[in-house]
Formats: structure tokens, sequence, C-alpha cells
């Protein structure tokens, strides 16, 4: 009899910037960044295997486009799997299977959420025991907001967003998620953005926000979420402009764009009413899933 082939599929969230600032660009080309993440609960599903070499397979929801997306080296997930490999000196490889919920260049991490995922998922596949440190070395190496996704929940970020401290946010939130087919590449949102002169020096978050979601005070949480990028993106893309006008008019106690855009975002504290926008956006046929906020990091669902 053949032995089962070992495998083990992780889960990693969407994030949100609750609160995003941004200052001008380092010598490095990064900006520093000052915000408030979230994850909410749309996730992407990774599987790996143990392999002779690397590979990356992307399978994806109705309505997402990969054409962008990497089935090579250049993969996020990859280059994850290799870097948690080296820094444990191991020859090892992996087969890597992404199932996608979370949009592509959508403003919500959906290659961070990735490459959290397959660390977590390789991480219980060959039993290693990292080091929660060298585990968030290593995912900030690979990019700003994996880790976030390690860690999920509510959390500061700063730095380039890689320095991150989880914050009290105990209010049960719901988003409606409104992406777009034509996605918005994060360089040219931040490129703009330096174009326009918008960044201040040293970033700061309002303290107001933080004391609201310790608070659990839905109306504080929505009079002070913000972000920075947000006329930068729609001062490229009119049309979302356009269409924020339009989610104004469905009742949410804030809208706002996620991240660098395309995707935007409509908050709201009572679930009634967040099904109610859900059902005039659906008769309009527009695209859009309702998710619950905050919900858990990067996790094991099958081993």
């Amino acid at each position: 009899m053949t032995a089962p082939e070992r495998r083990c599929t992780a889960r990693a969230a969407a994030k949100i910037n609750l609160a995003l600032r941004v200052g001008r660009p380092r010598q490095d080309g990064f900006h520093p960044l000052a915000t408030i993440y979230q994850a909410i609960g749309l996730y992407d599903d990774v599987t790996v295997r143990d392999a002779d070499q690397w590979s990356v397979r992307t399978h994806a929801d109705a309505g997402i486009d990969l054409s962008t997306v990497g089935d090579d080296e250049s993969n996020i997930a990859i280059k994850a799997g290799k870097a948690l490999a080296a820094h444990h000196g191991l020859s090892r490889a992996a087969a890597i299977d992404i199932q996608k919920a979370i949009p592509v260049a959508g403003g919500m991490a959906g290659g961070s959420a990735d490459a959290a995922a397959t660390l977590v998922a390789l991480e219980e596949l060959w039993g290693l025991d990292t080091s929660v440190e060298d585990l968030l070395r290593i995912a900030a190496d690979l990019g700003s907001d994996v880790p976030f996704a390690l860690y999920g929940g509510t959390a500061l970020g700063a730095g380039r967003g890689e320095l991150v401290t989880p914050i009290d946010a105990p209010a049960n939130l719901w988003w409606l998620v409104v992406p777009h087919e034509i996605g918005l590449p994060t360089p040219s949102v931040f490129h703009h953005f330096d174009q326009l002169e918008l960044g201040d020096e040293e970033p700061v978050i309002d303290e107001a926000l933080t004391a609201a979601l310790a608070a659990g005070d839905i109306a504080a949480i929505a009079a002070t979420v913000s972000n920075e990028l947000q006329p930068a993106a729609y001062d490229l893309r009119p049309d979302l402009a356009q269409r924020h006008r339009l989610l104004d008019e469905l009742g949410a106690d804030a809208v706002l764009l996620s991240g660098s855009g395309p995707t935007q975002l409509l908050l709201f504290g009572d679930v009634s009413a967040a099904r109610a926008a859900a059902g005039e956006l659906r008769d309009q046929g527009i695209d859009h899933v309702l998710v619950p906020a905050p919900v858990a990091g990067a996790h094991v669902l099958e081993h």
C-alpha cells in the first residue's frame, strides 16, 4: 500500500487599512507609513506538499483576474518557501497550490497573505520550530504586509508597514468589499502620491481612532478612518471617485479605499444594514462580498 501523500493547508486573510498615513519617500525608495491594519474574513488557502523542485499553481474564485500572477519563482509564495528553507539550511522543495478569494492588485495584500500562509503551512509540514522573531524577520524581508498577515486581528503598522504591534479592538465590524475588474498597481499610486506632494515627513496615526477601536465605538471609528492614498488613486482613476459617490448613498457608517486600491470598502456596525446595502449592490449588478472583522492571522486548516 502506498503511503498517503503528506500535505498541509493554511489559510490567511485579506487586510484592510483603517487608517493609512504616508510620508515622503526615504533614501531607499520606501515610503514611511503609519497605519492601522485589520484582517477581514476574505481568505486565500495555500496547500503545500513535498516535491523535488519548487512549483506553484494558482486557482481563483470567479471574477478574479490571474493574468498578472506568476507561476514561476517570481511568485511570492515560492520566495517565502525558499526563504524558510534557507533559514534552516534545508535543501527541500515543495509544490504550492493557491486558492484565491482575495482580489489580485486590489489593495488587500493578497500576495502577502499567500506568503504568510506558505510560511505557516511549510512550518507545519516540515515540523520546524522557527521562533516567532525569526518568522517575522523572514516575513518582513518578503514584503511590508507579510508580518501582519501572520498576526491578523487589528494592529498598528510602522516603518514601511512591517513593524507590527497588535492593539485591542473588541468591536465586531462588517465590511462590504467592492472589488474592481481593472487593477491599480501599488507603485503607480505611490508615484502619483509623490507627484501630488501629499506626504508628511513623519506620518502618525490619529489617537482618536485607536481610542475608538479600544472602546468599540462604531460611530467614532467611522468618523476617524482615513486613507491618504485615496486622493492619488482617485486622481488616477476618476471612475473610482464616481463609484465612491454611489457607495456613499448606501447608508454605510463609512466608505473608503482599501490601501492603494482599487477595492473599495463600506463599514457597518449593524449586519442588517450591511445586508440591505449588499442587496442594493446585487440589484445594480455590482460585485461585492460581505465579511466580518477582525479575524485571525495565518493558520493551519488541515494537515
